[in-house]
């Protein structure tokens, strides 16, 4: 299988501050990759430059499905690529449920009101909520608004799904159901970067798992290289403390 994400040398600079330093990462079509690591070690900063939500610098290189993620026409094209799930869900309140799924499909890939909509009620379905499609965000919960997202996010029939910590603002009776979701797309075959702080879920979801610090990957191997048989010692402390 070839690359559908490829990084090559991808720094970011925050002014003096270092977010990335000359990260080096492929990902292939259909391999599920989780990013663990400490807080500021650079893994939201690294999935936001996939889809240029964050501008990288210019000595570094990212491409996804072939085309080069940079400014300018094709940016519109790896975006219709790239489907998104933040850790605040992102959704728009003034919108019903429907409405919020609907959006995407009918603005950049211009299909049809009843062909959206009908992708849209398939999905909710797909993440277990198709009975709350008329309701607006605030009526969910965080687990059910989270699930929304996702949806939303696989609205635009997208090659690959970022997530960015996409556990970390819910409740923990709510964790497990949003995991579902995502444990169905890995065994869907959907490519995924997942940044991730549940180690029990990157471990059992993962065909691999990257470990940053300080703005670099410091390993990336299968769950067991890295939980059970890693030999790094920053690796290890990160895990002592999990």
């Amino acid at each position: 299988m070839g690359s559908l994400i490829q990084l090559e040398n991808v720094s970011k600079h925050y002014g003096k501050f270092t977010a990335l330093k000359s990260v080096n990462l492929k990902v292939a079509e259909g391999e599920v990759v989780s990013v663990i690591g400490p807080s500021g070690s650079g893994k939201s900063t690294l999935i936001r430059c996939i889809n240029l939500l964050e501008q990288y610098d210019d000595s570094g290189k990212i491409t996804v499905n072939s085309m080069v993620v940079k400014k300018g026409a094709d940016l519109k094209n790896v975006r219709a690529n790239v489907g998104m799930v933040f850790q605040n869900f992102n959704l728009f309140p003034h919108m019903t449920i429907l409405e919020n799924l609907k959006l995407a499909p009918m603005r950049v890939s211009k299909i049809s009101d009843e062909a959206a909509t009908k992708r849209a009620l398939t999905l909710l379905d797909n993440v277990g909520i198709s009975d709350q499609a008329g309701k607006y965000p605030e009526q969910l919960s965080g687990g059910q608004q989270q699930r929304v997202a996702i949806a939303r996010a696989l609205a635009i029939e997208p090659k690959i799904l970022l997530f960015d910590e996409p556990t970390s603002a819910l409740d923990p009776e709510m964790v497990g159901e949003v995991l579902n979701v995502i444990r169905k797309l890995a065994d869907d075959g959907v490519t995924m970067i997942i940044v991730t702080h549940e180690m029990g879920f990157a471990r059992q979801v993962s065909d691999r798992v990257v470990f940053m610090d300080a703005g670099q990957i410091v390993e990336s191997g299968t769950p067991t290289e890295i939980f059970d048989a890693t030999k790094e010692p920053r690796t290890l402390a990160f895990l002592k403390t999990c």
